[in-house]
Parts: structure tokens; C-alpha cells; sequence
């Protein structure tokens, strides 16, 4: 069931993908910032009290749903809700076409409306920045969130569904991810922002969330890449990222592809506004520049190819396992 849920909902978002401001993102803000205000009294365990309320309630009313349509009808019904709650939380078109305009605009030559693109999706001063770091800082942003959106939501809801517990791995991700990032953005409200208690909470159980899918992330890019130059990548300059888990992620792609990624990266801008939508995308942070070549427009086209790569790995991995457990 797990591959062709994968399959169906990768197909339907490819053709309709989901709208930005949709109710049901919306919800999921909405549901985190009840949660923060209603248990979050600035203690240790009153954070992690609200973390587990904000992140395990949803994933288990999910699992609910799933194994009543499981028991009281039967498996096409639950087959339909597998790929209703990945078309929600899995795919690239809920970033992608950020990647596609400012690909466009490079190719073009159109340097000013890349940038301005740029300052767009990550609200950050980019006025200054030359070609090359337009398109180093593009492809690290965009592998990070291939990884966040696509591979890690496949890891968990690989693992989980194995085990019969459904989607309840993908929501369980992206609401972990979602959180870490979003009370990290609130931090810098007056209104009731979360307390520090809460952002440690989030921030380190994403870390532990986050550390097989990173990892297995970085092993396909080294598949379907430059195997030796992405496992060197990884063992030698994945601490330059201030991020370990991104820093696994961003340093196979690096020797995948023989790019130079890492070095200064973008600053937020003061006081920039989050945009509305479920993301609340973060910087990556500075770091110190990996080996490879200097960035150029050609290396988007290899990020594009690498990601779609590892895609069909996944994909073939999936229907493998799941043809022999149905000869079995």
C-alpha cells in the first residue's frame, strides 16, 4: 500500500498542487498557537508537555482514522487517506516553483529579479550578493527543502506504515519540522511568543527526528551521485554547517555534484514578516565553504536531476518491498 500511496500522491500534487493558503495549513497554525498559549507556562517539562500535545495529537488522530477505514471498510478506503494526508504533507510543488523562477531568471540573465525572488521566498537582504552566492544559497535552500518536504516524509512513513501505523510517520515530520520552526519565528513577537523552555523542546526533538531521514537523504544523493566525493563530503565537511542534520544533507550534495556550497550565508532581515502559508522557512546559518567548484546555473540543473534521482531510488526501493511482501 505504501508505494502506490507514495505514487498517487506524488501524481495528484505534480498535477494540482496544494495551495499555499490553504484551510488546512491553516488549522495546523492555528492548533500551534493554541497549544503555546494554553500550555506553555515557561517551565522544562511545561515545554515539553506542549510539544507532545502539538505533534503526537494530530499524528494519532490520523492512525485512528486510518485503522477505522482499515477495520470497518477495507484497505481502498484506507489507501485513499494514505494519499490524502501525503498529497498534504509530501512534494515539491509546495516550494518548487520558487526554485523554478529564480532558475529562470539566472538563465535569462536577469540577475536584479533573481535576487528580488530571492528576498521573496526567504525574506532576506540580498542587494549586495553576487551571481555566484545567488546560486549557491538557491541550491542549498532548495536541497534542505526537497529533504524536508519529500525524502524525510518518505523515511518516516516508510518506517511507520511497515509497522501498520499508516501515514501517521509523514504528519508526525512535518508537524516536528513545522513547530521547531514556526515557535522559533514567533520568538521574536511581543504577544505572547513561546517561552525558550518550548523552542529548546522543539528545536532538539527535531534534531532526533530528523537524524535517520538526513542521513538516509545523503546516502541516495551519494547513489545517484558522485558516490565517493558525496561520502567524503559527508565525513570530513558536514561539520562546517552550524546544523548537523542539514550538514550531512548539504555536504553529500556537495560532493554529489563537485559544487562549493557553505561560506556566509544570508541574514534574515530585521523585523521581516513571516509569509502566510504553513512555512516559515529558516536560515541555514554560517558556515565555512566545502570543497568543489564555484557555483554556477549549470550545478540548478544537477540539483534537479540529483533530487529526481533519488526520487525513482525511492520509488524503486518501495515497489520492491512491496511486490515481495505480496509474493510472500
Amino acid at each position: 500500500m505504501s508505494f502506490f500511496a507514495i505514487l498517487f500522491a506524488l501524481l495528484i500534487e505534480q498535477a494540482r498542487p496544494l495551495a499555499r493558503s490553504n484551510p488546512i495549513h491553516a488549522g495546523l497554525r492555528a492548533w500551534a498557537v493554541s497549544v503555546n498559549r494554553n500550555f506553555d507556562a515557561g517551565q522544562s517539562h511545561h515545554g515539553w508537555v506542549a510539544w507532545g500535545l502539538a505533534v503526537l495529537v494530530p499524528p494519532l488522530v490520523v492512525l485512528a482514522v486510518h485503522l477505522a477505514l482499515l477495520h470497518w471498510l477495507a484497505w481502498p478506503f484506507a489507501l485513499v487517506w494514505n494519499v490524502a494526508v501525503l498529497y498534504v504533507t509530501l512534494g515539491f510543488r509546495q516550494f518548487s516553483h520558487h526554485f523554478t523562477g529564480i532558475r529562470d531568471a539566472l538563465e535569462e540573465g536577469d540577475a536584479a529579479d533573481a535576487r528580488a525572488r530571492l528576498a521573496q521566498w526567504k525574506q532576506v537582504e540580498v542587494s549586495e550578493l553576487p551571481r555566484s552566492e545567488i546560486v549557491r544559497h538557491v541550491i542549498e535552500y532548495s536541497v534542505i527543502a526537497a529533504h524536508r518536504h519529500v525524502f524525510g516524509v518518505l523515511a518516516w512513513f516508510s518506517i511507520l506504515a511497515a509497522l501498520g501505523l499508516g501515514p501517521t510517520g509523514a504528519v508526525l515530520y512535518r508537524l516536528a519540522e513545522f513547530v521547531s520552526r514556526y515557535w522559533g519565528a514567533r520568538a521574536r513577537e511581543t504577544t505572547q511568543p513561546p517561552s525558550e523552555s518550548l523552542q529548546q523542546a522543539a528545536a532538539q526533538a527535531w534534531t532526533v527526528i530528523d537524524w535517520l531521514p538526513a542521513r538516509l537523504t545523503a546516502l541516495s544523493f551519494a547513489v545517484v551521485g558522485s558516490f565517493e566525493e558525496a561520502i567524503e563530503g559527508w565525513r570530513f565537511h558536514a561539520q562546517r554547517f552550524p546544523n548537523d542534520n542539514d550538514g550531512v544533507v548539504l555536504a553529500a550534495t556537495a560532493g554529489a555534484i563537485n559544487v562549493r556550497l557553505g561560506g556566509e550565508a544570508l541574514r534574515s532581515r530585521a523585523g521581516a514578516q513571516e509569509q502566510p502559508g504553513f512555512e516559515v522557512d529558516a536560515d541555514i546559518g554560517d558556515s565555512d565553504s566545502t570543497p568543489g567548484r564555484e557555483p554556477e546555473v549549470g550545478h540548478l540543473r544537477s540539483v534537479v536531476g540529483l533530487v529526481w534521482r533519488s526520487v525513482v531510488v525511492w520509488m524503486l526501493l518501495l515497489a520492491l518491498l512491496t511486490f515481495a511482501r505480496l509474493l510472500g
